[in-house]
């Protein structure tokens, strides 16, 4: 995993927020935050990853979550928390969703599994996009234009490979939920 991949773990419980963090240091820039204020205080473009807790005194994990949403953060949220998930949780903007308590390895593999899905939404909605370029010149250019046009050319080069890691990443997904996960942002696009 690259160390530009930063993490907010916030839990008013300090020495789980610090252990959670301890744990995914050696691989990630973490930082921590005791209480929903603070965790807002320390939101920033950079932050890639936020593990929050739903019951905190204050602002609740919830209303973390809403604010985040609503000020546009592009970011994945993973709610790590011992409220066990009821239809509320339906509609809130959340990634992910692990009920304490949880272990190191799953931790872990949940950072690098939204981590995962943060890079393929980028590289499936530039496949459209380039798709669609690519299409919209083929409907207007000879055959002959296109083959001539070293940018076109290029294009083509970029939706093969695009296509390419698109379709590597969606049969490395583990399971139907890492596929839909992967999905839940581009329906709102």
């Amino acid at each position: 995993m690259s160390d530009d991949v930063e993490i907010l773990v916030v839990d008013d419980e300090a020495r789980l927020a610090d252990l959670f963090a301890a744990w995914l240091t050696t691989e990630w820039t973490v930082e921590t935050a005791y209480d929903g204020a603070e965790a807002l205080e320390k939101m920033a473009d950079s932050v890639e990853v936020v593990l929050l807790d739903r019951r905190m005194p204050g602002l609740s994990g919830d209303e973390v979550l809403e604010t985040i949403r609503e000020e546009g953060y592009d970011c994945r949220v993973v709610m790590v928390t011992a409220v066990d998930p009821d239809f509320d949780i339906i509609e809130m903007g959340f990634d992910d969703y692990l009920v304490k308590p949880v272990s190191k390895d799953e931790l872990v593999d949940m950072v690098e599994t939204v981590s995962v899905r943060s890079e393929y939404e980028n590289e499936i909605q530039e496949y459209y996009a380039l798709v669609s370029k690519k299409a919209l010149l083929e409907s207007e250019k000879t055959d002959r234009e296109l083959s001539n046009n070293d940018e076109y050319v290029d294009l083509t080069e970029r939706v093969t490979e695009l296509e390419e890691r698109v379709d590597e990443t969606v049969s490395g997904m583990k399971s139907h939920d890492d596929f839909v996960g992967a999905f839940q942002d581009l329906e709102g696009d």
